[in-house]
């Protein structure tokens, strides 16, 4: 048995998925960063047969546009780190962890800027893979600096950690192989929010069905589909198809194969489940038997780039008679709310309280809403929200933390003592339901609420994206999708 050659890989990245919509800046109190053995450690199975280098990596929950000091620092530790790694002995490949929807003050295709950083250190031989979310934007300067590009295949992203490995693995198998990868690169011009493209639905459940038989083609090492990222204002925002492999033709086929279909389909692309402005998803929900029962705030879902800070919904919830009163019971997750949570905190448990609530990070101008009523639960010191409260007005529990957070799982809710099966309806700040939470629901209503992560694209008002692109010119004609095929 040939033992194979111990090659040497760096390890690296910045993953965030930016809002240019967004009032919020993403900067170093919102980023994790690791470096050594504690980047490794992210990892599950790194090949055996390889010295892995981490340098470093940064990662955030999504958010706003990322501000430029953070971006130049990391950006100069991890080439900094890659330069000295490579001269004191030559690198053979380069892995980078990133989403590919980040968005940073005047930086224009961040991940495309951070790749060409990368190729500039390391030369054209040196292998270079990546893993993306399907929610990231592939740029022509991306996909020249990257031999092997990859990305998740589930939304909701349950196969990330798949997709990282896959990434990994296929990186390690060609310098085993000596495989040299070409890529074939197409865009499709769609604008499309993910809540319209999960794969438990068609048609998105069909089209990314298509990659794993595509893969296990003789000639092909990898098939991807991106959806893009919509709620930034760039040239790269539009869907994208990626087949590498070493049979030109056969890729190049492949990835038009997919484009046209992705383009074709266009038009059928629509949300898991019943939309309505929020009124109408209240007065549905409170109809409604069943519970528990979830209304998605869907345009200020902070795992999208939603600030976080959007009370658009609570006002509607204060609002219903109904909930007002008490005589129906609402959750609202949630709310960042430093000042309002430092009062409420002071005030301790049981307390009333009048606070402010909504606008912190400067949505609609920093406008807030008024909250009276009591705090009906405390939680210190929550690894993502910091010190974390819940002020009961009438039937309304509005969970208000210090830093943004999200609300993935029942847990989240029972830590503060709520219970989505003991209040008529749940609302959180997401888009299409989490695997814990679209397990757990009985009903589900996807809210259209403002936010900077608005799921009507065409009021947003983006003016960078190249046009034209659908749903913006819905009148455009077919497009060429003759791929660009690239070499390494």
């Amino acid at each position: 048995m040939i033992t194979p050659k111990r090659w040497r890989i760096a390890v690296g990245g910045i993953h965030i998925e930016s809002s240019t919509f967004s009032p919020h800046r993403a900067g170093h109190d919102d980023f994790t960063v690791t470096r050594g053995a504690e980047l490794l450690a992210r990892y599950s199975a790194l090949a055996e047969h390889v010295e892995w280098v981490p340098l470093v990596h940064a990662r955030a929950l999504p958010g706003g546009a990322v501000t430029a000091d953070f971006f130049r620092e990391t950006t100069a530790e991890l080439i900094d780190g890659l330069t000295a790694a490579h001269a004191e002995a030559p690198l053979d490949g380069v892995y980078l962890d990133i989403h590919g929807a980040m968005s940073v003050e005047n930086v224009p295709d961040a991940e495309g800027h951070l790749a060409k950083a990368v190729r500039d250190v390391i030369g054209a031989g040196v292998l270079v893979s990546a893993s993306m979310d399907p929610h990231g934007n592939v740029s022509r300067r991306l996909v020249d600096n990257v031999d092997l590009l990859t990305s998740h295949r589930m939304s909701p992203h349950e196969d990330s950690p798949l997709t990282i490995q896959r990434a990994q693995d296929k990186l390690v198998a060609c310098l085993d192989d000596g495989v040299r990868p070409q890529r074939a690169w197409v865009t499709v011009p769609v604008l499309l929010p993910g809540e319209k493209a999960c794969t438990r639905d068609e048609p998105a459940k069909g089209l990314y069905g298509r990659l794993p038989a595509i893969e296990a083609l003789d000639g092909v090492i990898d098939a991807a589909i991106w959806i893009g990222y919509a709620w930034a204002d760039e040239p790269r925002c539009r869907a994208a198809v990626v087949v590498s492999g070493t049979d030109t033709d056969l890729i190049a086929a492949k990835a038009e194969e997919l484009a046209a279909a992705w383009w074709a389909a266009r038009g059928d692309f629509a949300f898991s489940t019943t939309s309505a402005d929020a009124d109408s998803a209240i007065s549905a929900a409170l109809a409604a038997n069943e519970r528990p029962f979830f209304i998605s705030d869907s345009g200020d879902n902070p795992t999208a780039g939603g600030s976080g800070d959007v009370p658009h919904t609570l006002t509607r919830l204060l609002a219903h008679p109904a909930l007002a009163s008490g005589e129906a019971t609402a959750v609202w997750a949630s709310c960042v709310a430093p000042a309002a949570v430092a009062t409420c905190v002071e005030a301790g448990l049981g307390a009333r309280v009048d606070v402010r609530v909504g606008g912190e990070l400067g949505y609609d101008g920093g406008a807030s809403v008024a909250l009276s009523g009591e705090v009906t639960s405390i939680l210190r010191d929550d690894p993502t929200g910091g010190d974390i409260v819940v002020v009961t007005s009438g039937g309304v529990h509005a969970v208000l933390t210090a830093r943004r957070k999200p609300y993935h799982y029942i847990s989240d809710f029972t830590a503060l003592g709520l219970d989505p099966s003991g209040v008529d309806v749940t609302v959180v700040k997401i888009g299409y339901l989490v695997p814990d939470l679209f397990d757990a629901a009985k009903g589900w209503i996807l809210g259209l609420t403002p936010g900077g992560v608005d799921q009507d694209i065409v009021r947003l008002g983006h003016v960078g994206v190249e046009r034209p692109i659908f749903p913006l010119d819905e009148t455009m004609t077919d497009p060429d999708f003759t791929p660009v095929v690239l070499s390494s």
